[in-house]
C-alpha cells in the first residue's frame, strides 16, 4: 500500500472525519431521485432469455440497469442483450471491468494493451448510448478482482483518458462493502493524479449486519455498536461526505444483495426475508439523502436474485465482481416475492420528497414521503417484533389510509399490525397526518410475520383486554377472540386437565373445528418473589406466545400458537392466557432417556446411538439458530415418529427461552445442556455430549462435565430441601 494512500486515511482519521455526530439520523427535505432504484443484468446463451428479461423489466416499471461487460462480450450474448435494451429505451450503467487473471498482470505493456483496445471498442460501440460508463470492481477485494494497488491505478487512468475524451459520464472505483480507509485512500490518490470520476461507486451492502436497520456489530464490535451507531444511513452520509471531501460529492451504490444461505443461517422464509430486506434497504437509502442510487445486485441467479434460475451451483467467481452470465434454463426460471417488493418502491418513492423519520425509538421505522398527489408513510418494524396500528395512528386517519403491502397490492382487510414486512400507507395531500406520540412498539410480543399457511396476525383491545389471534382472515379471528374470552372460556375440567400447580394447562375443542382441541395455559399460582419480580415483566401468557413464535421464526418444531389474551392493567398477575394447537406428539424425550438411562437398547424402535444423533441434530440447530431455551428438560420436548422418517422434534413451555440474532455461546449451550442430560445415565451422557461437542468442532472437557456435576447435585439438594420436598414432608407428617 502507497505512503500516499495512508497518508490520506491518517489525514482523515486526525482531522475526525471518520466520524459522524447524529449520522445515523436521515435528514428531510431532500428529493429522491427518479433513477434511484435498479438492478443488475446479464444474458443467457439462449436469446429468448434477453426476451424474458425485458418483458419483467417492463412489467416492474424498472428502467435502470447495469451490465457487466468485459473482454468477448461485444460479439457475445452480453453485447447481444446491450443492444436490446438500449434500442428498448432502458437507462444503462455500462460497467467494464477486466477479468480477474488480466487485472493481475497490470501493470504491464501486454495487459494494458488489451484493456484500453477493449475500452475504445466498448466505448465506440455504446458510449454514447448508456447513461454512465463504471470502471473497474470490488478493488478492495483482490482475491476476487485481482488488482494491486498500482494495477488498478494503471487500469483506472487508461479508462478514464477513454471515457473523458468521449465527454461520458464516469463512475467509479467500485469499492464493495462500507470500508472508508478505501474511499479515502482511492479518492485522495485519484485527485492527486487529476482523474477523479464525476460520480463515486460503493457496493453499499448492509447484509453483514443482518438488518438493514441494525448498527453494524462488524464495525467496533458488539458491545459498542449502539454506542458508534454506524447503521445504513450513517455509513451512507458518511460516504458522502468523505467523497466531498475529495472533490467527489455524487455517490451511487450500484449493487448489494442479501443471499439466501445468509438469510438461512437463522431463519425460516429466505425469500420473503429477502423481500422485507430489498424495501427496508431501499427505504433507508432513500431517507439517507446520500445516494442518487441503490440498486440490486443480479436480476436473475439462485443465491442472490430476484428470480431463481433453478442452477444451485454457485460460479466461481463472486458475482458482486462479475455477473458474467444467466444460467439455467428459461422454463426452470421462477419469479420471486423480491421482485414484486422492488417493483412496489419504484412506483411508490423515487421522485418523492422525504419529510423525515417521524418516530424516536429503536426497533420501529416510521418514514413519510410526500409525492405530487399523496402522503406516504412506510412503516416497518425489525425482524420478529410489531406494533399495534392503532399506537400509531388515530382512527380518523387509519380509516382514510389506503394500506399497501410491501408487494405494492392492496390489504383485503384492515391490518392491525406493523411487522417487519414493510406497509405503505398512503393519504391525498389535503389529508393531515400525524404520528400519535409514544408509537413505539408492542413490549415484550414477537411474532413470525410469514407463516406461510395463509394465516395472519390480528390484534384487538377491547373490552379491557388485549391480544393476538393468529387466523386464516378476520371472521375466524374474531370467532377466537370471542370463543377464548374469559366469561366464555371453559374452565379447567378433570378430563381436560393437562397440569395445574403453578400453571393451569387444559385442553379446549377448537372453536372452528369441533374435532380439534387447542391447549390453554393460565397462571394460577406464583411465588412472592415472582409475585414482585413479574410486574416488569410481560405476562407469563405473552411470554409463552413471543417463545413460540421465536421458534416458528427460526423453523423450529413447536406447537403451533393460535392466541395470547390478557387483561389490561391487571395486578395479579393472573389474568393472562395462551393458547396453541394441540402437538399430537407419540412420547415425550424424558421417557426416550429415561429407557436407556434403565439399560434399555432401544426405545419404541430407536436404538439408543440414532435417538442421541438425532436428538443431537436438534439440538445443534437450535443453539446455531440463537435460541436459548432455558428449561430444556426431556419434559418439554415432544416428538412425533413417522414410520420411516427421522424424528420431529417439538419443544413445549416455551416462556422462558432468550432468542439471540447469532448462534449461542458455549456456556449458554452448555446451561441448556445439564438439564436435558440430568436424566440420564453417564455412559449415555458421555456418548451423547460427544456428538454435540463434534457438532460444533470441539472436544468435551472436564470444566464443561463440571457444569453437569454441580447442575446434578443442585438438583437433587432441590429435591431434599427445595420447596416440594417441604410439601412432600408435611403431606407426610399429616399422614
Amino acid at each position: 500500500m502507497s505512503h500516499g494512500f495512508v497518508r490520506a486515511i491518517a489525514g482523515s482519521l486526525l482531522r475526525g472525519r471518520f466520524s459522524f455526530s447524529g449520522g445515523h439520523l436521515p435528514p428531510a427535505g431532500q428529493r429522491v431521485p427518479e433513477s434511484f432504484a435498479g438492478v443488475g443484468v446479464a444474458a443467457a446463451a439462449d436469446p429468448a432469455v434477453d426476451d424474458w428479461i425485458i418483458e419483467k423489466l417492463r412489467d416492474a416499471g424498472i428502467r435502470n440497469l447495469r451490465i457487466d461487460f468485459t473482454y468477448g462480450d461485444v460479439q457475445g450474448p452480453a453485447g447481444r442483450l446491450l443492444e436490446k435494451l438500449l434500442v428498448g429505451d432502458f437507462r444503462v450503467v455500462l460497467h467494464l471491468l477486466q477479468p480477474a487473471e488480466a487485472a493481475r498482470q497490470m501493470p504491464g505493456t501486454v495487459a494494458e494493451d488489451a484493456w484500453r483496445n477493449f475500452i475504445r471498442a466498448s466505448l465506440d460501440a455504446y458510449g454514447q448510448r448508456v447513461a454512465m460508463v463504471e470502471l473497474c470492481s470490488t478493488v478492495n477485494r483482490k482475491r476476487w478482482a485481482g488488482y494491486s494497488l498500482d494495477g488498478f491505478f494503471a487500469a483506472w487512468a487508461i479508462g478514464w483518458q477513454e471515457v473523458r475524451a468521449r465527454g461520458l459520464t464516469l463512475a467509479g472505483p467500485s469499492i464493495t462493502d462500507f470500508e472508508p480507509p478505501w474511499t479515502v485512500g482511492l479518492l485522495a490518490a485519484l485527485q492527486k493524479r487529476g482523474q477523479l470520476p464525476d460520480i463515486h461507486t460503493d457496493n453499499l451492502f448492509a447484509e453483514r449486519s443482518t438488518e438493514p436497520e441494525r448498527y453494524d456489530h462488524k464495525v467496533f464490535g458488539p458491545r459498542l455498536a449502539g454506542l458508534a451507531r454506524v447503521n445504513l444511513v450513517k455509513k451512507a452520509r458518511l460516504l458522502q461526505r468523505l467523497g466531498a471531501d475529495y472533490g467527489v460529492p455524487r455517490l451511487f451504490s450500484p449493487a448489494a444483495f442479501w443471499t439466501l444461505p445468509r438469510i438461512e443461517r437463522m431463519l425460516a422464509d429466505s425469500e420473503e426475508k429477502q423481500a422485507d430486506y430489498l424495501s427496508r434497504y431501499l427505504l433507508l437509502c432513500a431517507a439517507s439523502g446520500a445516494l442518487e442510487g441503490a440498486w440490486w445486485g443480479p436480476l436473475i441467479c439462485h443465491r442472490e436474485g430476484l428470480v431463481d434460475d433453478g442452477v444451485a451451483q454457485y460460479p466461481t467467481l463472486e458475482r458482486i465482481t462479475h455477473y458474467a452470465a444467466v444460467t439455467g434454463r428459461l422454463a426452470d426460471f421462477r419469479v420471486r416475492p423480491a421482485l414484486a417488493a422492488l417493483k412496489a418502491f419504484n412506483a411508490l418513492i423515487p421522485g418523492s420528497i422525504y419529510e423525515g423519520r417521524l418516530n424516536a425509538g429503536q426497533g420501529l421505522e416510521v418514514h413519510a414521503f410526500r409525492t405530487a398527489t399523496q402522503r406516504i408513510h412506510a412503516v416497518w418494524t425489525i425482524n420478529g417484533r410489531a406494533a399495534a396500528l392503532v399506537d400509531l395512528y388515530d382512527a380518523p386517519a387509519l380509516a382514510a389510509a389506503q394500506v399497501l403491502q410491501r408487494d405494492g397490492e392492496a390489504c383485503a382487510e384492515s391490518p392491525t399490525l406493523v411487522s417487519e414486512s414493510p406497509l405503505y400507507l398512503c393519504w391525498p395531500l389535503t389529508e393531515a397526518v400525524e404520528l400519535r406520540p409514544g408509537a413505539a412498539l408492542i413490549d415484550g410480543l414477537a411474532i413470525h410475520r410469514h407463516v406461510g399457511d395463509g394465516r395472519r396476525h390480528y390484534f384487538f383491545r377491547e373490552g379491557g383486554w388485549q391480544g393476538i389471534v393468529l387466523a386464516a382472515d378476520g371472521a375466524a379471528a374474531r370467532l377466537l377472540w370471542q370463543a377464548l374470552q374469559p366469561g366464555r372460556l371453559a374452565g379447567p375440567q378433570r378430563e381436560s386437565t393437562l397440569r395445574h400447580a403453578r400453571n393451569a394447562i387444559w385442553t379446549i375443542p377448537d372453536p372452528r373445528d369441533a374435532s380439534r382441541q387447542l391447549v390453554v395455559k393460565q397462571p394460577v399460582t406464583l411465588p412472592w418473589h415472582k409475585r414482585l419480580l413479574d410486574r416488569f415483566k410481560p405476562s407469563k401468557g405473552l411470554r409463552s406466545w413471543s417463545g413460540s413464535s421465536e421458534l416458528l421464526r427460526r423453523h423450529l418444531g413447536v406447537a403451533m400458537p393460535v392466541a395470547w389474551l390478557e387483561q389490561i392493567g391487571d395486578t395479579s398477575l393472573k389474568q393472562n392466557f395462551y393458547v396453541c394447537e394441540h402437538a399430537g406428539a407419540d412420547f415425550a424425550v424424558r421417557e426416550m432417556l429415561a429407557a436407556y438411562a434403565a439399560g434399555a437398547r432401544e426405545f419404541r424402535g430407536i436404538a439408543e446411538n440414532e435417538a442421541y444423533r438425532q436428538l443431537t441434530r436438534f439440538l445443534l440447530d437450535l443453539h446455531g439458530r440463537g435460541i436459548f431455551f432455558r428449561d430444556l428438560a426431556g419434559g418439554n420436548i415432544l416428538v412425533r415418529q413417522g414410520e420411516g422418517q427421522p424424528l420431529d422434534f417439538v419443544l413445549i413451555d416455551t416462556g422462558r427461552l432468550h432468542a439471540f440474532n447469532r448462534p449461542l455461546t458455549l456456556d449458554r449451550r452448555v446451561a441448556d445442556l445439564v438439564r436435558i442430560c440430568n436424566k440420564l445415565h453417564w455412559q449415555g451422557r458421555e456418548r451423547f455430549l460427544d456428538l454435540y461437542f463434534s457438532g460444533l468442532g470441539k472436544r468435551l472437557g472436564w470444566f464443561d462435565r463440571l457444569s453437569f456435576v454441580i447442575y446434578d447435585f443442585k438438583v437433587a439438594l432441590k429435591r431434599r430441601v427445595g420447596r416440594k420436598a417441604i410439601r412432600n414432608l408435611l403431606r407426610g407428617k399429616r399422614g
